[in-house]
């Protein structure tokens, strides 16, 4: 699967203008801060519009300037794991993981479920609340609950950039397994060189809004 990207969005100090096919695997998104990793990261997830362009997945068309197309975040199959987890406080992990499943409608698979909790290694943690968890624990959850959502694209925005050293060892080899197992594009930003050195099967930079050679 591919996920291919032609857009200009317009910001206040420049304009974000990116052009690139991003295959199955990491395709790690660099660049200093302000040079427009999230705004990137957020047309591609539906959370804002470009200005004109196109964004689709193997023909399956996510938005469109041209076609008057534009998905809500829901119906784009994507699943975005953040820097700082965003995992709803006042439910459970397991109650966590299931709505990963319940905001795109699809039914409930406790063997769906069961798989994924084996593999990140989070059988222990389902009763407890976010509270009780360290910050590898809670992005072990985040990445449960995207996968849950039987993702056709994972979006990944500085996931690590929260964590000391150590919980950052502790979830690299979940992200490696996803561009290892999964057959789907997964993109990933982040300033940690070491990190893009590790993950990326394909590296981008951006500066001031372009991409330019890494």
């Amino acid at each position: 699967m591919t996920l291919s990207v032609d857009f200009q969005v317009s910001l206040p100090t420049f304009d974000l203008v990116v052009a690139f096919d991003a295959p199955s695997g990491i395709t790690a998104i660099s660049g200093h801060s302000g040079a427009g990793k999230t705004t990137l990261i957020n047309a591609l997830a539906g959370l804002l519009m470009p200005n004109r362009g196109h964004i689709e997945t193997d023909g399956r068309v996510l938005f469109s300037s041209e076609l008057g197309i534009n998905l809500t975040p829901e119906s784009r199959q994507i699943g975005y794991i953040f820097q700082d987890a965003r995992l709803f406080p006042h439910l459970t992990v397991i109650q966590n993981l299931k709505c990963g499943r319940w905001f795109r409608r699809l039914p409930a698979n406790p063997s769906i479920i069961e798989d994924i909790v084996t593999l990140l290694g989070i059988e222990q943690l389902l009763s407890r609340r976010p509270s009780q968890l360290s910050g590898g624990e809670k992005q072990r959850v985040a990445i449960g609950r995207a996968l849950l959502s039987e993702p056709e694209i994972i979006l990944a925005d500085e996931p690590l950039s929260s964590l000391d050293t150590n919980r950052k060892a502790e979830i690299l080899p979940y992200f490696e397994m996803l561009r290892d197992q999964l057959n789907i594009p997964i993109v990933y930003v982040s300033h940690d060189a070491d990190e893009v050195a590790r993950l990326a099967t394909t590296h981008l930079r951006l500066d001031h809004g372009k991409i330019i050679a890494p």
